[in-house]
């Protein structure tokens, strides 16, 4: 693995965790970690990526990550450390809308996955990434997480409610300006990322919710630009909050 890019993904399995594994996976000289809670589901995504095409020219392995479970995120540090030695790109993908609860569970729910998770997953993780020539560190956040758009009344999704996930990504958002103030130092290339509305099960497992009633794009099309930022092509960019189509930046 010495010659590959080693990229690490959280909730790797659905969504546009899933679509970006597939593009890397397409090319030569990646391999991809698939990072999920449960182990049957990402070997489940595996399988159907290796084959759903004759084009697979990268490497994939699983990894079970629970990013609310402390334990479960300093063994899979430790058996990314044995195999590999290194993250050359770490996304922080896994998130959650916790739809089974709500008040004050939901909350906890949330903030524990996108915000909690995603906050010491990624600092877990940050000594291996510092072990890479060129590391990446990706917080797959929203535009609805912006307080600059919220705050907006001329904004498209000005109106739109979401109250509780609209925080947990306004929170992400300040973690990722932290990461990058304390990293790129050390050559850490840090961004927030919104891959915008796209098909995922994380509003559930109707084809209604995964649709988003027919609004939501094609994931693959936002794991492109995931795909620009592992390989290079928007590192001017770093420390900003990136929107999907490659024409700049959101307002924090």
């Amino acid at each position: 693995m010495s010659d590959s890019t080693i990229v690490l993904i959280t909730g790797a399995n659905s969504g546009i965790g899933y679509a970006t594994t597939q593009l890397l996976a397409s090319q030569p000289k990646h391999h991809v970690i698939m990072a999920c809670r449960d182990v049957s589901k990402g070997q489940q995504a595996l399988t159907e990526i290796q084959n759903s095409s004759d084009k697979i020219q990268g490497t994939l392995s699983v990894l079970q990550l629970d990013v609310t479970d402390d334990s479960s995120i300093a063994a899979a540090v430790e058996t990314v450390r044995q195999q590999f030695g290194r993250v050359d790109a770490f996304i922080s993908n896994a998130g959650t809308l916790a739809l089974q609860s709500s008040g004050r569970a939901q909350l906890r729910e949330m903030f524990d996955a996108n915000v909690f998770g995603a906050l010491l997953v990624s600092e877990a993780f940050i000594p291996l990434l510092l072990q890479s020539a060129r590391p990446y560190l990706v917080q797959v956040s929203s535009a609805l997480g912006s307080v600059g758009l919220a705050s907006d009344p001329n904004d498209t999704w000005y109106a739109t409610a979401w109250y509780e996930y609209r925080m947990t990504k306004a929170a992400l958002n300040m973690a990722t300006i932290q990461f990058h103030k304390r990293l790129s130092a050390q050559n850490v290339r840090v961004f927030a990322f919104c891959p915008g509305l796209v098909r995922s099960k994380i509003r559930g497992d109707s084809e209604e919710a995964i649709t988003a009633q027919g609004a939501a794009g094609d994931p693959i099309d936002s794991a492109k630009g995931l795909v620009d930022i592992v390989q290079g092509r928007r590192d001017a960019e770093a420390g900003q909050f990136l929107r999907t189509d490659g024409s700049g930046s959101w307002p924090w």
